[in-house]
């Protein structure tokens, strides 16, 4: 079951960070990322509210669940600014290729923390990143073009998908023998919560303008809300039933998607060369998950 709500999942994402990307027309990069959570949070709630009340059982939440998914949820709100940022610098679908080195950075965050070194198929995938990344640095050197605007947001915004990831799968087993459906829509709300309050204190404090155009746009923002949480429902799921590595490897058909995407819906055009580096990079982190 975990491979279909992945790709839903997948699709869901694309979607809704495409029309993020648009919303740059009429908020601040970090009030585009504040929307999801914004009109997110409502229905991921109704949702736990719906299940309770046709008679689903509250999961057993123990105290390693609220760290836990403040963490993942924390991640998730500095990764998504990352990647607007990312679209900022070069566009919807390059920025989105760099942030999906995420796979390959929890393989080497695994390698030197965990003590779960790679097998020598990961090492040669980090090394076809490597080639990657260089080329999409259009004349830069494989160091350079690790500097480059979209690269230093895009790679961190893979970096903190990642934390978040394993965050959300962390707190949802964790919740005890529930069903799955339950256990990832609860830690879909209650993280949801936490990033509207978080996110929502932040811009009060320093742009509480962006609040208010988010408001008043309500209609295409909150597409963005709903977009988001129905994506949210279906990782978090996926992240209950497998492996959130496995569930991150088959997510990369996204990919896929956001190009579609970007040629068809935002009109970005692309040379030959960002194309063929994005197939580079993308094999390089195909070869990570499946021989590392």
């Amino acid at each position: 079951m975990w491979i279909p709500v992945t790709i839903v999942a997948a699709l869901f994402q694309t979607s809704r960070t495409a029309l993020q990307h648009r919303l740059r027309a009429l908020l601040s990069v970090s009030g585009a990322g504040f929307v999801r959570y914004l009109y997110g949070a409502p229905l991921s709630v109704a949702a736990t509210v719906a299940a309770l009340a046709v008679g689903a059982d509250l999961p057993t939440i123990h105290w390693r669940f609220w760290p836990t998914v403040a963490a993942g949820g924390l991640a998730q709100i500095v990764a998504t600014v990352c990647l607007i940022k990312a679209f900022d610098a070069r566009g919807f679908a390059v920025g989105t290729v760099f942030s999906k080195t995420e796979v390959v950075q929890t393989a080497i965050l695994s390698a030197v923390l965990l003590g779960e070194p790679l097998r020598a198929g990961g090492w040669i995938g980090i090394a076809v990143c490597l080639l990657g990344v260089a080329a999409l640095g259009g004349n830069s050197t494989v160091w350079t073009a690790w500097r480059t605007p979209v690269a230093r947001w895009g790679l961190a915004a893979g970096g903190l998908f990642a934390v978040a990831a394993i965050c959300i799968r962390s707190a949802s087993t964790g919740l005890g023998e529930s069903p799955a459906v339950m256990r990832a829509i609860l830690t879909l709300a209650v993280m949801n919560s936490m990033q509207t309050v978080v996110h929502g204190g932040y811009l009060l404090s320093r742009d509480r303008s962006q609040i208010r155009i988010a408001i008043v746009h309500w209609r295409s923002s909150s597409i963005v809300g709903i977009l988001s949480v129905c994506g949210s429902a279906c990782w978090a799921l996926a992240f209950t039933l497998q492996n959130a590595a496995k569930v991150r490897a088959l997510g990369q058909v996204e990919l896929v998607f956001t190009f579609l995407v970007s040629y068809l819906l935002l009109h970005d055009r692309h040379s030959r060369r960002e194309l063929a580096a994005s197939g580079v990079l993308i094999a390089g982190v195909l070869l990570t998950v499946l021989t590392g």
